[in-house]
């Protein structure tokens, strides 16, 4: 995915990039591409010198991985993608890069090498010691996404089981995320977002007959925001809420588990989404999609979300410098 992108002219305008991870990986992926580029290995950020031609790689990590078979889970491969995650987020607190963005990550393999975390979201909030953090999902405007600021869902709860989600669903948690995604959306809008919550179940309870969580958790949270001066609506029935904020009258969505705000958003734009961590102080944006281990290798895999993510990342550190 990396050595498809990387020719990708926007990529060049956009930032300085450099890759974090094995060299002789990177070679691999740049010859199964075909991409007329040199990989060249570095040994500070400040030495890259990347251009459409050179791949300046940072390399990060046991050279063990480059045994491991292709498109394969292995504790090699997870330990490999654990330690390219940690040095890239260790280089970005420092101040030595900008932003950091993320290709998927196989969480079974990096279970196997030990590192027991749901995914990228958990993994980084850790590292960089915060509490209050989200993954957040994000179209920015185009003909469909009519936001002027694009659209981002932002998720109450993440990589749980559903059968969890009653029990560690809160109005607290819900007032939080409500406050993480009106921060970044503010900057992306430019002002003042809307922002509207998603019910957790049909037709918003009817009522009660379909369940009270409406009426005991998400109501109070948000006229708590409300009263703290968010502009936010809800509950609302999830499936005529994403038309309405497909369609401009919201430019943020609070979600309440994971697939309610996934599916949504990716039937609206699959290789357009981008997976941006909020609450962290640096930047982090990824593809908003898996390993695809049935592409990996084979030199289809997608490429666009990849460059989109690029290009958030670029906007809100250029954002994160001027404030």
């Amino acid at each position: 995915m990396i050595a498809g992108a990387w020719p990708n002219a926007q990529v060049h305008a956009l930032c300085r990039p450099l890759v974090v991870g094995q060299p002789e990986i990177v070679r691999r992926a740049v010859a199964l591409r075909g991409v007329r580029a040199q990989v060249v290995p570095i040994d500070d950020p400040a030495r890259a010198e990347p251009s459409a031609e050179t791949i300046p790689c940072l390399a990060v990590g046991d050279p063990a991985a480059i045994d491991v078979p292709a498109a394969t889970v292995d504790a090699r491969g997870g330990q490999a993608a654990y330690d390219a995650l940690v040095g890239a987020a260790r280089l970005a607190l420092a101040g030595r890069i900008d932003a950091l963005v993320t290709a998927p990550l196989n969480k079974a393999a990096l279970w196997l090498a030990g590192h027991h975390y749901p995914g990228h979201t958990e993994l980084l909030a850790e590292l960089c010691g915060v509490r209050e953090f989200a993954m957040m999902l994000y179209l920015g405007h185009d003909a469909t996404i009519r936001s002027p600021g694009g659209l981002g869902v932002v998720h109450v709860t993440l990589h749980t089981a559903l059968r969890n989600v009653f029990e560690v669903l809160t109005p607290e948690a819900i007032e939080e995320k409500i406050g993480l995604v009106d921060r970044v959306m503010r900057f992306m809008k430019g002002g003042q977002p809307r922002i509207a919550v998603c019910a957790l179940n049909p037709h918003a309870g009817e009522s009660g007959l379909m369940g009270d969580e409406e009426t005991r958790i998400i109501a109070p949270a948000v006229e708590r925001a409300r009263a703290a001066g968010f502009d936010v609506t809800g509950p609302l029935p999830t499936d005529t809420l994403m038309v309405r904020a497909r369609d401009g009258e919201f430019d943020g969505v609070v979600a309440m588990y994971h697939d309610q705000g996934h599916i949504a958003l990716k039937l609206l734009g699959m290789h357009r989404a981008v997976n941006v961590t909020l609450g962290l102080p640096i930047v982090r944006t990824s593809v908003a999609h898996g390993t695809a281990f049935d592409l990996a290798w084979q030199g289809r895999a997608e490429t666009s979300s990849l460059v989109e993510a690029i290009r958030v990342a670029a906007q809100l550190a250029g954002g994160a410098r001027s404030s």
